[in-house]
């Protein structure tokens, strides 16, 4: 890192502990922006009139946007004072996410949601650096990447857990006003306790490749339309997802084309020359496919069991809980040298033993406290395993090319959280019309109690005022509602068990690769990229 000579990054007289209290501040809404458009799904397709989908979408167009704009953003950073820089970018990011406030329109919440990646990358890249700044031991640089990682991870709980009294009480779109309001506190202090400097070798902003980004942006986001509404179009049998695809594979060539041939590449592709480095990206790809199921288990708890947002996202404390824990616990296993392949075969088998747990649990009634401690197992596997497989992914490749090799694991994190959202979709219609058929063929053959049971249902409804003929059909209804609970659950433990047996094959790979501890962990000389992984 490096400051204008004789003038601090904080004036004199700040105490550490508030200016990293100032840092964290800034950090913590700047990653709940990451799952803001995820955080009650169905409060967000009431508000905009919209399908779930869309929303994914919009949460794909803030992740295009940060993966597209990495791979320039450090010339910027480098180029303007920290303390202009952050101004400007937070400038922006309140007047984007005041837009946000204001629209029910999709085509412009979706291009407000892309704005806001931009600046967040920004904003995150200054609040990493000054984070790593602060941490003067041997291995800050370790420690800073898992409180980092573990901030990632519990993004989407702690985001879920904040909006759901704000949803509770208000509309939808006040969400977007919260963020700017937890923005102002940690913004004024940040500008008022830093000096001006540039923490990162000042250069020019000549010769930036807009090229290449132009290239690489429309394909990140017509890649994220592909998988998000390529199901509900049927994939190939619309021409809109197959002139989509098309034009990605294209994009992808010319980019490809245009990295090759360059002298300053964007992304300098020699990173792949690492076969350390490939396996480290098919671990952090398939870690995304794992951590991604987790939304079959909120989505069990609000579908199957009828928990309010609210106790559903207190239960998610236990999770969040457990991945501090095993970012800790992750973090000083790679500061006293153990074992990569230990570290990450534990927090692999701790996934198994989740998904092996949830499986006997998806259940249609069952007590809340059940699942405190699948939880809390979910959380150590996760943040066992994120931390370390950054660290060895950064580490795979030399000094002068570390920022490309941040800026492809972005572009995996994009690709695979996609995916992942891409085949629960496809397996949840694909798994619960074959159940829901099953057990309707089932019920209407085989039961001979079904009249029974839909008496049943019609005396409670007319116990509680309810006319008979109206009693009646809701019977109906009622019973179609316990048909598709139960085909939920089927495909719940469907998927769940695909995602074991995923687990069993990345910790068989781990222990199939013998070049994983020749791998130092070094990352003393390496600046942390924006809004890496």
């Amino acid at each position: 890192m490096m400051m204008d000579k004789g003038n601090p990054i904080f004036r004199s007289w700040v105490p550490e502990w508030l200016i990293r209290l100032t840092i964290f501040l800034v950090l913590i809404p700047t990653v709940m922006l990451f799952a803001l458009s995820t955080a009650n799904v169905n409060a967000a397709t009431g508000f905009y009139g919209a399908e779930p989908a869309d929303m994914q979408f919009s949460m794909l167009i803030f992740y295009a946007s940060i993966v597209s704009f990495t791979p320039l953003e450090r010339r910027f950073f480098s180029r303007i004072s920290t303390k202009e820089y952050f101004l400007l970018c937070l400038v922006f990011q309140v007047l984007v996410t005041w837009c946000c406030y204001h629209t029910r329109v999709l085509p412009i919440l979706f291009m407000c949601r892309f704005l806001q990646g931009l600046f967040n990358c920004g904003i995150t890249s200054i609040c990493l650096t000054l984070l790593f700044g602060r941490l003067q031991s041997e291995h800050a640089r370790e420690t800073g990447y898992a409180i980092f990682y573990g901030m990632i991870l519990c993004s989407s709980s702690i985001t879920s857990l904040v909006a759901a009294p704000v949803i509770d009480n208000f509309e939808y779109n006040v969400l977007y006003k919260l963020m700017i309001y937890t923005f102002i506190p940690g913004a004024i202090l940040l500008l008022l306790l830093m000096n001006k400097v540039h923490l990162v070798r000042k250069t020019p902003l000549y010769q930036l490749d807009w090229s290449s980004y132009f290239l690489y942006c429309p394909m990140l986001v017509l890649l994220g339309y592909v998988l998000i509404y390529g199901q509900q179009y049927y994939w190939l049998q619309d021409n809109t997802i197959i002139w989509s695809l098309m034009t990605v594979v294209l994009l992808a060539i010319f980019f490809v084309l245009r990295q090759v041939t360059r002298k300053r590449p964007f992304i300098h592709l020699e990173v792949f020359k690492s076969k350390a480095f490939g396996f480290g990206l098919l671990l952090l790809g398939g870690l995304y496919l794992i951590r991604g199921s987790f939304s079959i288990t909120t989505s069990y708890f609000s579908t199957v069991l009828g928990m309010d947002p609210i106790n559903l996202y207190e239960l998610l404390l236990y999770n969040i809980l457990g991945i501090a824990t095993g970012a800790v616990i992750s973090a000083r296993l790679v500061i006293k040298k153990r074992p990569l392949q230990f570290i990450w075969l534990a927090g692999f088998f701790l996934l198994l033993v989740f998904h092996t747990t949830m499986f006997f649990l998806f259940t249609t009634e069952a007590d809340m406290r059940t699942f405190i401690f699948p939880l809390i197992i979910q959380g150590l596997g996760a943040g066992m395993v994120m931390t370390p497989i950054i660290l060895f992914i950064i580490s795979s490749v030399p000094d002068a090319i570390s920022q490309s090799a941040s800026a492809v694991g972005v572009f995996i994190r994009y690709t695979f959280f996609g995916l992942s959202t891409a085949l629960m979709n496809f397996f949840f219609l694909y798994y619960s019309k074959i159940h829901a058929m099953r057990l309707s063929d089932r019920i209407s053959r085989a039961d001979n109690g079904l009249q029974e049971r839909l008496n049943t249902y019609q005396a409670a409804l007319q116990a509680r005022g309810m006319m008979p003929d109206q009693a009646a059909k809701l019977a109906t209804g009622l019973l179609d509602k316990a048909i598709q609970k139960q085909a939920f659950l089927k495909y719940a433990m469907d998927y769940y068990q695909l995602m074991g047996i995923l687990i069993m094959v990345m910790m068989l790979l781990i222990i199939m690769a013998p070049f994983i501890n020749r791998t130092s962990i070094n990352v003393k000389a390496k600046q942390p990229a924006a809004a890496t992984f």
